[in-house]
Order: structure tokens, then C-alpha cells, then sequence
């Protein structure tokens, strides 16, 4: 598409050897000028890419004399004929790298000073590039993960129009609610002591949208999360927000394949639906996460029943008190130095391990191990056999509460596979993970939450747990998991009010807490509520992963950086006293730069 205004007929990127002889203006930003002593050659840019101009100065002296004056980033517009570059100067690298213009017109817009870092270097601190993020878009990096970010939302737009959803926007200031992150609140200056709240997702909202008969919904939302700060979490980012009425799981899953098979298309690449699906439980025994990154194996394997045959007593008494115990076998390393080892071993204790137990198969068939002495024989061949451990192997295994073994092994594994290469980088390991957890003990409240959310509809297998076993209620709730990340996720959601009290019940909330919070919502049930599910991609993560950036900053026009602070505006900044007073607070700390 030709990016065409009253200041330019052609983008600097689009001009082949098909324009040659037309006359055409072109504007943009120096990337470069060379002065070759005698003719200046400049190399300018847009959006759609490169191009070259160039002056003599006995062909036109006073476009010449405009050369003379540019600089890097100088703003510019230029009129001529394309002609074809000499061969021996042609740029390959570039589309436009046949072609050129001896401009007859040249204007100079607007000067520019000189920049606070090089725009292409890689050797550029992240803080100052978000200081003056203006200038990092126009790097091209930047640019393209914008544009890819781009293509994809509008692919997926164009996929669900296709599927007769309706875009619909919701609301930004909303209610508080109980569950889950903390809100970012928003004081009412005509309301005085009361406070909106930033919605974290739509989820009220879309599913009230299916109460009114919408059917099919979607919407690129904005969210908001007060967490506390992680490298790859922003306070505020984008979801592609979806509900369906009259569906159940497999419409839902159905869908979303189809979405990320056209979504993938944008970069080139092909994946093939259906993906595999995977339980909860077995993601969890396999691989220690409910996102396993399925690219490579590694996977963990049950060792209990060996263990308590054994008189290995200090892990008998952790399984005894409720713990449990996971090894996974990694090959070739069994001849790992006592440092490498220790190395290791170091490592799953920062990830949160007590000890990491080790037995190493030699290349020679001989087997070393501090722990064969808690073992008979027949004990340690049957662990070989579990773990099916070849000469030049190597196994490691660790006992404690279920969510320690699992992170850490997780962890362990991930670690191990990067190291020894195992990862094929241009695999695409989508799959599926089902059978959630309807509730799971928080510590810090004293009771049970939701692992998703208070509207997840339980199995009817396990809806009568709820009341007396809720930590082994499994709910309808799945995750679409990318090379060991969390995609997206979503639930079957509750559509009769008789449920949803139970699961409010089941959660601990008062009557007091459900009138105040959610009393719009369990009454709106009451007039007719259709089955309905949704599900919601995190589009920042979508397109980082896709971009192949290590960070979702990196694919967010201005984001906040790991600080959850705008380096370019300085946000969070102090209220000025006039301004507390019309909202009726008063601060009690002073603000920390």
C-alpha cells in the first residue's frame, strides 16, 4: 500500500526498479550521509524502509548546498526522477537497492540534535532507550515488533469478524473486587471517599454480555494489575478478550486453534491443529509446571514406592509428613566434575530445594552415589530400570512438599535442557492443559481461592467436593501453553445462580461480601443465563514469543519498565496538594523516587 499524502507519493521503502523514469517526492529521516568528496549520498528513511539520494554538485548546485547541511535524523523532503543505480553500487540488502534519485527539489522540515545514543547500537542501556523511547521506535527493531504486533491483532480481528463475533468495548471504571491481584483504584472527585477501580480483565463484564444475548464477543482489552514487580509483568497490558454462548470446552479450544493457526501464518510459520491436550495432573507429574515446554523431554518420574522400600529414612519421614519425591534423569553428564556437581546441586537450592540427591552412571558401568548405601541391590536396579539411565547417565532427585519438588524440578529441567542444547528454538510446542484445580489453600488468607476465578464452572464430577474436599475439586478450566509459556487461559463459566453460591460459599465470602461486590451479577443470572465460556490471550506475550524478544517490552509502543515506572514521563509522580484536596485524600508518605 502505497503511503500516499499532498507531502509524498511514494514510501522510501517501496520504490523498485518498476519506477523508473517516474518522478516522485519522497520525506522521511538521515540515516546516513556520506560525503564522498565531491557527490553526497544520503540514505533516508520511513516506515516502509531505505532509500538513497543522491547530489552532484555540477548537476544542481543548489540542491547540492541543501546536502551539505544535513545530519543524521534531520526530517526532509525530496522531489526527482528514479534512475538506476550503477551496477557496482547496487545494496542487495535492500529492496530499494537497485534504484535511486538525483533530487531536482530537496526541503529540509525539521533539524535534529544530536541524539543521546546511537539509534542501531546494540550496546544501548534499556533504562535510556525507555527514557527516550521516541527515538528507540525508530529504530528498526523496534519498529518491526510493532509492525508484527500490527499484522497479528489484525489477523485476529479478522478471524473472529469472520466467526460473526462482535466487537464490544467495556468499561474501564469499574468496581473493586475481591479476588485475585490488587485493583489500581481511581479516587471520585464527585463522589467523595468512594473509588473506581481499573479492571484487571473484562471477565464481569463479558460474561453480562452473554447474559444480554450477545452470543459472540470479543475485544482487545486493556488491564490493569497492581502485582508485585517481575521482569516480564506490566501494571498495565492487552488481552484478546473472548466469550461464546452455547458452547462447551471443546468450541472454545476448537476456536482458539483455528485463531492461533491463522496468527501463526503472519510469521511464516505453519501449526497443525488439533494440539495435544494434557491434564493437569499429568502436566504436573511430567514436567513439574502446568506450562511445560514439551520441545524437549527431561521428564520427571516417580520414585516413592522405591524410596520407602529403601532406609533412606530422612526422605521417608518427608513423604510420611505429606511430601513427595521426584527424579529426573539427565544423559551424557555422569562424568560432571565433583564441582560441576556441587555447581548443581547449588542451583536447586536456590531454586528453593533442601538438598539435591545425585547417582551417577558411569561410562565404565561402575555407579557412584552416597545414597546406594540406604539401598539394597535390587533396590538400586530398580530405580536404574524406573529412570531408564544408560552408562554416561545421570540422575538427581529431591523430596519435600509437592509445590517445592515440582517448581524446582521444573526449573532444574529447564535449566538442563538450555545447557546441554535440547531446545530446538524453531519448534512451535503448543498444547493444551485441562482439569484445573477448582481452589487451591492461600496461605496468607487463611483459606481457599480460586485458581482462575470465582465464575469457573466446577466438573460436575467434583462439584459435591466443593463443601468438604475443595482442594481436589477440579474445575473446566484450560490454558493454551506455547514452548513453556502460558498463552492464555479460560473456563466454562458458571450460568446458574444455585452454583455460582455454592463456589462463593466454598471461597469463604459473606453474604455482605457478594451483596457488595457481585449482587448485579448473581441477580443478573436470574433472568436467563445460556451455557457460556471464554478464554482471553495475554497479546503482549503472544507477540513477544512470536517476535522471539526476551522481553514484552520490547513489543509495547511505551512501556513501563521492570520498576513499573515511565522513564520518558516520570509516572508515578506526587499530587499536588490542590489536587488531593478535590478528591478528598491526603497522602501519609512521601513518594519514593
Amino acid at each position: 500500500m502505497t503511503m500516499k499524502t499532498s507531502m509524498k507519493s511514494q514510501g522510501c521503502g517501496e520504490i523498485r526498479k518498476e519506477n523508473i523514469g517516474q518522478t516522485l517526492t519522497v520525506a522521511g529521516w538521515v540515516n546516513t550521509v556520506r560525503d564522498l568528496g565531491g557527490i553526497i549520498f544520503v540514505e533516508m528513511r520511513d516506515r516502509t524502509g531505505f532509500f538513497q539520494l543522491v547530489s552532484d554538485p555540477q548537476k544542481n548546485p543548489e540542491v547540492y548546498e541543501v546536502f551539505q547541511k544535513l545530519k543524521d535524523e534531520f526530517v526532509i523532503q525530496a522531489e526527482g526522477v528514479v534512475s538506476m543505480r550503477p551496477e557496482d553500487t547496487y545494496n542487495p540488502e535492500l529492496p530499494t537497492g537497485e534504484v535511486e534519485i538525483y533530487p531536482t527539489k530537496i526541503k529540509i522540515l525539521s533539524e535534529a540534535a544530536l541524539l543521546p545514543f546511537q539509534l542501531e547500537s546494540d550496546d544501548v542501556n534499556e533504562d535510556l532507550r525507555l527514557k527516550y523511547r521516541y527515538l528507540d521506535l525508530r529504530r528498526q527493531e523496534t519498529l518491526k515488533n510493532l509492525k508484527l504486533r500490527h499484522n497479528l491483532v489484525k489477523t485476529m480481528r479478522n478471524y473472529l469478524n469472520d466467526h460473526d463475533f462482535m466487537e464490544v468495548e467495556t468499561p474501564i471504571l469499574i468496581n473493586t473486587t475481591p479476588e485475585g491481584a490488587r485493583d489500581y483504584v481511581v479516587p471520585s472527585r464527585v463522589h467523595p471517599g468512594s473509588f473506581y477501580a481499573l479492571p484487571q480483565s473484562p471477565q464481569i463484564f463479558k460474561q453480562l454480555l452473554m447474559v444480554g444475548g450477545i452470543e459472540r464477543y470479543y475485544q482487545i482489552a486493556r488491564c490493569f494489575r497492581d502485582e508485585d514487580l517481575r521482569a516480564d509483568r506490566q501494571p498495565e497490558f492487552t488481552q484478546v478478550d473472548i466469550e461464546m454462548s452455547f458452547v462447551e470446552q471443546q468450541d472454545i479450544i476448537n476456536l482458539v486453534e483455528g485463531l492461533l493457526v491463522e496468527t501463526f501464518k503472519v510469521i511464516g510459520a505453519e501449526v497443525k491443529a488439533p494440539f495435544p491436550v494434557m491434564t493437569y495432573h499429568d502436566a504436573m507429574e511430567r514436567y513439574g509446571s502446568d506450562r511445560p515446554d514439551v520441545r524437549f523431554g527431561l521428564e520427571l518420574f516417580d520414585i516413592t514406592d522405591i524410596i520407602m522400600e529403601s532406609e533412606f529414612n530422612i526422605i521417608k519421614d518427608t513423604i510420611n509428613a505429606g511430601g513427595i519425591v521426584r527424579a529426573i534423569k539427565i544423559p551424557g553428564i555422569a562424568t560432571y566434575s565433583r564441582k560441576e556437581i556441587d555447581d548443581l546441586t547449588k542451583l536447586a537450592i536456590s531454586f528453593g530445594a533442601k538438598a539435591l540427591a545425585n547417582i551417577q552412571y558411569m561410562p565404565d558401568g561402575t555407579v557412584k552415589s552416597p545414597v546406594l548405601k540406604f539401598m539394597t541391590e535390587e533396590q538400586a536396579k530398580k530405580l536404574q530400570e524406573r529412570a531408564g539411565a544408560q552408562a554416561g547417565d545421570m540422575v538427581f532427585f529431591i523430596a519435600d512438599k509437592p509445590k517445592v519438588v515440582f517448581d524446582v524440578l521444573s526449573r532444574f529441567r529447564l535449566y538442563m535442557g538450555k545447557r546441554l542444547d535440547l531446545i530446538d528454538e524453531n519448534a512451535h510446542g503448543l498444547l493444551w492443559v485441562v482439569d484445573f484445580p477448582m481452589f487451591e489453600y492461600s496461605e496468607e488468607d487463611g483459606r481457599y481461592v480460586s485458581v482462575h476465578h470465582p465464575f469457573t464452572m466446577p466438573n460436575p464430577e467434583d462439584i459435591d467436593k466443593m463443601e468438604t474436599d475443595p482442594a481436589h475439586c477440579r474445575s473446566i478450566a484450560y490454558d493454551i501453553v506455547y514452548n513453556g509459556n502460558e498463552l492464555g487461559g479460560g473456563s466454562v463459566r458458571i450460568h446458574k445462580p444455585d452454583i455460582q453460591k455454592r463456589v462463593f460459599k466454598a471461597l469463604g465470602l459473606s453474604d455482605e461480601d457478594v451483596h457488595k461486590k457481585f449482587e448485579f451479577m448473581v441477580n443478573a443470572f436470574k433472568y436467563g443465563t445460556p451455557p457460556h465460556a471464554g478464554l482471553a490471550l495475554g497479546l503482549d506475550r503472544v507477540v513477544a514469543l512470536l517476535a522471539k524478544t526476551e522481553s514484552i517490552r520490547d513489543v509495547i509502543a511505551f512501556p513501563k519498565n521492570s520498576a513499573a515506572k515511565c522513564l520518558m514521563t516520570g509516572a508515578p509522580t506526587e499530587a499536588t496538594e490542590e489536587q488531593l484536596r478535590e478528591l478528598h485524600l491526603k497522602s501519609t508518605v512521601k513518594p519514593r523516587n
